[in-house]
């Protein structure tokens, strides 16, 4: 379980969030909803420790252990897999390099021995597969140049890779057209399993056509203003959201 307390958070001596609760189970998928501007990415930013963000209060544990207590390796390393609202394009650094060494990363919080760059090369080719990467993808320079689409599905590759425990995806369904959003969705569906949970932050309804949630949390003004069944969600969007 991964379960947050009392979390108030500012950024530039501005506070941000207030007293923000929630609770993400595994077996358990959900939506993380409101709309623009109402500091979603910044919860999600500040749970993998971006520097940008100063907590004033909270608790935070992921299994128990206390998320304030682990640098951003460690909280990768405790299966929390972040997918950026905005991929960062990374120049000099080879995305085959990359995978691997995020992927050894994993296997060392594990007590496993890393792979060799020939054994990596064989073990990656199914999930290149699967998703319909083209193997000389890995020959570039980590997103550069890359399409909203083909970046999308290289954060969707490193979840595979990862198998994390909590996948936060932030408007993963930003920027993509119509048959690459389905795509995805499909994609990030394939994702889910009893091990895992997904955190899906969005301000679009679109995405609950071709995924299944549980849970909904509301952020709004800069709280956690109500947590809904999934089966509300056509209500918050007719009768609430546009308040």
């Amino acid at each position: 379980m991964l379960e947050i307390k009392n979390l108030k958070v500012k950024v530039w001596d501005s506070q941000i969030l207030s007293w923000v609760d929630l609770k993400f189970e595994t077996w358990k998928n959900y939506l993380l909803l409101w709309k623009n501007g109402s500091w979603k990415s910044s919860l999600a930013n500040f749970l993998m420790w971006n520097p940008k963000y100063e907590y004033v209060s909270w608790e935070v544990l992921v299994e128990n252990e206390n998320l304030l207590e682990l640098s951003p390796d460690l909280r990768a390393w405790k299966w929390i897999f972040l997918s950026f609202q905005n991929v960062p394009e990374i120049s000099w650094v080879n995305l085959r390099e990359y995978l691997r060494t995020i992927y050894n990363e994993s296997l060392k919080a594990k007590d496993i021995n890393p792979i060799t760059p020939f054994i990596f090369k064989r073990f990656i080719k199914k999930y290149l597969d699967e998703l319909k990467i083209d193997e000389s993808f890995l020959d570039r320079d980590l997103n550069v140049g890359f399409s909203g689409w083909e970046k999308r599905k290289i954060e969707i590759l490193q979840a595979k890779l990862l198998n994390p425990k909590y996948i936060i995806l932030d408007e993963i369904d930003s920027g993509l057209d119509l048959d690459a959003f389905k795509t995805v969705s499909n994609l990030v569906w394939e994702l889910s399993n009893e091990n895992n949970c997904i955190i899906l932050i969005t301000h679009q309804f679109k995405m609950t056509q071709y995924l299944n949630f549980d849970e909904v949390y509301v952020l709004k003004n800069w709280l956690v203003d109500k947590n809904w069944w999934i089966d509300l969600l056509s209500e918050i969007e007719k009768n609430w959201f546009w308040e």
